[in-house]
Protein backbone atom coordinates (compact mmCIF):
# COMPACT_ATOMS: atom_id res chain seq x y z
CA UNK A 1 0.00 0.00 0.00
CA UNK A 2 1.32 3.73 -0.82
CA UNK A 3 0.46 5.77 2.04
CA UNK A 4 0.93 9.63 1.95
CA UNK A 5 0.58 10.89 5.65
CA UNK A 6 0.30 14.67 5.74
CA UNK A 7 1.63 16.11 9.60
CA UNK A 8 4.68 14.60 11.56
CA UNK A 9 2.77 15.37 14.65
CA UNK A 10 3.32 12.24 17.55
CA UNK A 11 0.16 10.36 15.92
CA UNK A 12 1.69 10.93 12.19
CA UNK A 13 5.54 10.36 13.42
CA UNK A 14 3.37 7.21 15.19
CA UNK A 15 1.57 5.76 12.08
CA UNK A 16 4.88 6.39 9.82
CA UNK A 17 6.93 4.09 11.94
CA UNK A 18 4.32 1.30 12.06
CA UNK A 19 3.26 1.30 8.30
CA UNK A 20 7.06 1.21 7.34
CA UNK A 21 7.44 -2.35 9.76
CA UNK A 22 4.52 -3.30 7.81
CA UNK A 23 6.07 -2.71 4.38
CA UNK A 24 3.98 -0.11 3.20
CA UNK A 25 5.23 2.68 1.20
CA UNK A 26 5.17 5.57 3.26
CA UNK A 27 5.26 9.62 2.11
CA UNK A 28 5.73 11.78 4.67
CA UNK A 29 5.21 15.74 4.61
CA UNK A 30 5.56 17.87 7.17
CA UNK A 31 6.37 21.73 7.51
CA UNK A 32 8.88 22.09 10.08
CA UNK A 33 12.43 22.01 8.36
CA UNK A 34 14.43 20.89 11.28
CA UNK A 35 11.67 18.35 12.15
CA UNK A 36 11.76 16.80 8.64
CA UNK A 37 15.11 16.67 8.17
CA UNK A 38 15.62 14.84 10.81
CA UNK A 39 12.64 12.34 10.31
CA UNK A 40 14.61 12.02 7.53
CA UNK A 41 17.74 10.85 8.53
CA UNK A 42 15.62 8.31 10.97
CA UNK A 43 12.88 6.69 9.05
CA UNK A 44 13.00 4.70 5.71
CA UNK A 45 10.65 6.47 3.50
CA UNK A 46 10.01 9.60 1.51
CA UNK A 47 10.18 12.99 3.75
CA UNK A 48 9.03 16.11 1.93
CA UNK A 49 9.84 19.58 3.93
CA UNK A 50 6.60 21.76 2.55
CA UNK A 51 3.27 22.89 3.47
CA UNK A 52 0.92 19.97 2.85
CA UNK A 53 -2.09 22.26 2.26
CA UNK A 54 -0.57 22.72 -1.24
CA UNK A 55 -2.02 20.80 -4.23
CA UNK A 56 1.26 20.87 -6.11
CA UNK A 57 2.85 19.50 -2.84
CA UNK A 58 0.24 16.41 -2.95
CA UNK A 59 0.93 15.93 -6.94
CA UNK A 60 4.91 15.75 -5.70
CA UNK A 61 4.09 13.33 -3.29
CA UNK A 62 2.51 11.20 -6.01
CA UNK A 63 -1.08 11.72 -4.47
CA UNK A 64 -2.22 10.19 -7.68
CA UNK A 65 -0.99 6.74 -7.41
CA UNK A 66 -2.40 6.51 -3.44
CA UNK A 67 -4.23 4.45 -2.06
CA UNK A 68 -4.74 6.19 1.01
CA UNK A 69 -3.67 10.08 2.75
CA UNK A 70 -4.16 10.62 6.27
CA UNK A 71 -4.45 13.70 7.54
CA UNK A 72 -2.83 14.32 11.18
CA UNK A 73 -1.38 18.21 11.33
CA UNK A 74 -2.04 19.81 14.57
CA UNK A 75 -4.69 22.49 12.20
CA UNK A 76 -8.20 21.05 11.60
CA UNK A 77 -8.70 23.25 8.85
CA UNK A 78 -5.46 22.40 7.22
CA UNK A 79 -6.12 19.06 7.59
CA UNK A 80 -10.41 19.38 6.16
CA UNK A 81 -8.42 20.93 3.31
CA UNK A 82 -5.76 18.14 2.73
CA UNK A 83 -9.01 15.85 2.77
CA UNK A 84 -11.19 17.82 0.13
CA UNK A 85 -7.71 18.13 -2.04
CA UNK A 86 -7.26 14.32 -1.43
CA UNK A 87 -11.07 13.73 -2.51
CA UNK A 88 -10.66 15.63 -5.73
CA UNK A 89 -7.81 13.47 -6.44
CA UNK A 90 -9.90 10.31 -6.68
CA UNK A 91 -8.52 9.19 -3.14
CA UNK A 92 -11.31 6.68 -1.81
CA UNK A 93 -9.75 6.43 1.48
CA UNK A 94 -9.12 9.44 3.12
CA UNK A 95 -8.60 9.41 7.28
CA UNK A 96 -8.82 13.13 8.68
CA UNK A 97 -7.86 14.08 12.44
CA UNK A 98 -9.24 16.83 14.67
CA UNK A 99 -9.18 17.45 17.76
CA UNK A 100 -11.86 20.32 17.96
CA UNK A 101 -15.27 18.62 18.29
CA UNK A 102 -16.60 21.49 15.82
CA UNK A 103 -14.39 20.55 12.78
CA UNK A 104 -15.54 16.75 13.48
CA UNK A 105 -19.11 18.03 12.42
CA UNK A 106 -17.88 19.79 9.61
CA UNK A 107 -15.47 16.71 8.59
CA UNK A 108 -18.67 14.98 8.90
CA UNK A 109 -21.63 17.22 6.94
CA UNK A 110 -18.27 17.48 4.02
CA UNK A 111 -18.91 13.65 3.45
CA UNK A 112 -15.95 12.21 5.17
CA UNK A 113 -15.99 9.32 7.13
CA UNK A 114 -12.87 8.22 8.22
CA UNK A 115 -12.50 10.88 11.35
CA UNK A 116 -10.32 10.83 14.57
CA UNK A 117 -10.75 12.70 17.11
CA UNK A 118 -8.00 11.81 19.67
CA UNK A 119 -9.24 14.00 22.62
CA UNK A 120 -12.53 12.45 22.59
CA UNK A 121 -11.97 9.30 22.14
CA UNK A 122 -8.84 9.78 25.47
CA UNK A 123 -11.93 11.30 27.39
CA UNK A 124 -13.85 8.32 26.70
CA UNK A 125 -11.67 5.44 26.97
CA UNK A 126 -10.10 7.76 30.78
CA UNK A 127 -14.40 7.82 31.64
CA UNK A 128 -14.95 4.22 30.82
CA UNK A 129 -11.99 3.47 33.13
CA UNK A 130 -13.31 5.48 35.44
CA UNK A 131 -16.37 3.78 35.51
CA UNK A 132 -14.79 -0.07 35.37
CA UNK A 133 -15.81 -0.50 32.16
CA UNK A 134 -12.83 -2.41 29.78
CA UNK A 135 -13.19 -0.57 26.34
CA UNK A 136 -10.51 -3.41 25.61
CA UNK A 137 -13.09 -5.94 25.94
CA UNK A 138 -15.33 -3.74 23.22
CA UNK A 139 -12.71 -3.84 20.76
CA UNK A 140 -11.81 -7.33 20.64
CA UNK A 141 -15.77 -7.49 19.31
CA UNK A 142 -14.64 -5.98 16.40
CA UNK A 143 -12.89 -9.52 14.73
CA UNK A 144 -12.76 -10.58 11.19
CA UNK A 145 -14.30 -7.86 8.49
CA UNK A 146 -17.19 -6.85 10.92
CA UNK A 147 -17.12 -3.01 11.32
CA UNK A 148 -18.79 -0.40 12.85
CA UNK A 149 -19.49 2.68 11.14
CA UNK A 150 -21.46 6.02 11.50
CA UNK A 151 -23.32 8.29 9.37
CA UNK A 152 -24.70 11.71 9.98
CA UNK A 153 -28.28 12.49 9.21
CA UNK A 154 -28.95 15.46 7.09
CA UNK A 155 -32.36 17.46 5.70
CA UNK A 156 -33.03 14.75 3.69
CA UNK A 157 -33.38 12.14 6.12
CA UNK A 158 -35.48 14.11 8.33
CA UNK A 159 -38.73 12.54 9.17
CA UNK A 160 -38.23 8.83 7.89
CA UNK A 161 -38.22 6.60 10.10
CA UNK A 162 -34.76 4.42 10.34
CA UNK A 163 -36.08 1.04 8.87
CA UNK A 164 -36.96 3.21 5.86
CA UNK A 165 -33.39 3.52 5.07
CA UNK A 166 -31.90 1.17 2.33
CA UNK A 167 -28.66 -0.83 3.71
CA UNK A 168 -27.45 -3.71 1.71
CA UNK A 169 -27.31 -7.45 2.67
CA UNK A 170 -25.69 -8.40 6.31
CA UNK A 171 -26.18 -5.26 7.48
CA UNK A 172 -28.12 -3.67 10.16
CA UNK A 173 -29.15 -0.32 12.52
CA UNK A 174 -28.40 -0.41 15.62
CA UNK A 175 -29.42 2.93 17.08
CA UNK A 176 -28.49 6.80 17.11
CA UNK A 177 -27.10 9.30 18.51
CA UNK A 178 -28.97 12.19 19.47
CA UNK A 179 -27.50 15.11 21.48
CA UNK A 180 -26.54 13.03 24.39
CA UNK A 181 -29.34 10.12 24.31
CA UNK A 182 -29.37 7.06 22.52
CA UNK A 183 -32.08 5.75 21.10
CA UNK A 184 -32.18 2.01 19.95
CA UNK A 185 -33.18 1.12 16.17
CA UNK A 186 -35.64 -0.94 17.15
CA UNK A 187 -37.76 1.75 18.56
CA UNK A 188 -37.90 2.64 14.56
CA UNK A 189 -37.35 6.35 15.54
CA UNK A 190 -38.34 9.22 13.00
CA UNK A 191 -34.85 10.95 12.04
CA UNK A 192 -34.00 14.15 12.69
CA UNK A 193 -31.19 16.39 11.06
CA UNK A 194 -27.88 15.98 12.93
CA UNK A 195 -28.79 12.38 14.52
CA UNK A 196 -25.84 10.07 14.12
CA UNK A 197 -26.63 6.56 12.83
CA UNK A 198 -24.80 3.67 14.31
CA UNK A 199 -23.77 0.81 11.72
CA UNK A 200 -23.05 -2.56 12.09
CA UNK A 201 -21.94 -4.31 9.08
CA UNK A 202 -19.20 -6.35 6.67
CA UNK A 203 -16.42 -4.20 5.75
CA UNK A 204 -17.21 -5.13 1.62
CA UNK A 205 -20.29 -3.16 2.01
CA UNK A 206 -18.87 -0.16 4.59
CA UNK A 207 -18.92 2.50 0.93
CA UNK A 208 -22.38 0.88 -0.70
CA UNK A 209 -24.01 2.50 2.79
CA UNK A 210 -22.50 5.84 2.51
CA UNK A 211 -23.36 5.63 -1.04
CA UNK A 212 -26.85 4.69 -0.46
CA UNK A 213 -27.71 6.79 2.16
CA UNK A 214 -26.13 10.17 0.36
CA UNK A 215 -28.05 9.75 -2.36
CA UNK A 216 -31.27 9.81 -0.64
Amino acid sequence: MRLIIVGASALGTHLARGQIRQGHEVVLIERDEELARDLAEELDCTVINAEGTRPDILEKAGIEAADAVVACTNHDQDNILIGLIAREAGIEKTIIKTDDEKFTQVAKKLGFTYLINPPHISSTIITDALRDVDTIQLSNLVRADVRFISFLAGERHKGKRIHELPIPEKTEFIGLYRKKDFILASENPKLEEGDELIIITRSEHVNRIYEKLQEM
